[in-house]
């Protein structure tokens, strides 16, 4: 069995389009889901240091107990749990593909992108 990670914003709409676009994009038979409102806005402002341990508290579980060796940080248009422009949610998602790549510099770290249809994209990052 193989297993990769998406840390992702709690809202139910984005949940089955996420699993599908990993389990495609990773040949993973399994998605851990770590899922906070707004993660993006939780690991990048840092406002919220308790919420971003948990979270990569739980990542780290992911990696250890199944082997997770692929990570996806996931923003969505219409987020309630970050409430900023869609523009600002991007930047927040490069800021966390950065440190997620430095903290796990042995998982593949990809960020993703939902819009106002569900539709996922790959945000690329050098």
């Amino acid at each position: 069995m193989s297993f990769c990670t998406a840390i992702n914003c709690m809202d139910g709409r984005v949940q089955l389009p996420v699993i599908h676009y990993l389990r495609k994009r990773f040949d993973a038979d399994h998605v851990d889901t770590v899922t906070e409102p707004g993660p993006v806005g939780v690991l990048a402002a840092g406002a919220e240091p308790s919420l971003a341990d948990s979270i990569l508290r739980r990542v780290e579980i992911s990696i250890a107990a199944h082997r997770s060796r692929s990570i996806a940080i996931v923003a969505h248009a219409d987020c309630a749990g970050n409430r900023i422009p869609d523009e600002d949610q991007r930047k927040q998602l490069m800021t966390c593909i950065r440190m997620l790549r430095e903290r796990y510099a042995e998982c593949e770290v990809i960020g993703l992108w939902l819009d106002d249809s569900w539709t996922v994209s790959e945000i690329a990052q050098d």
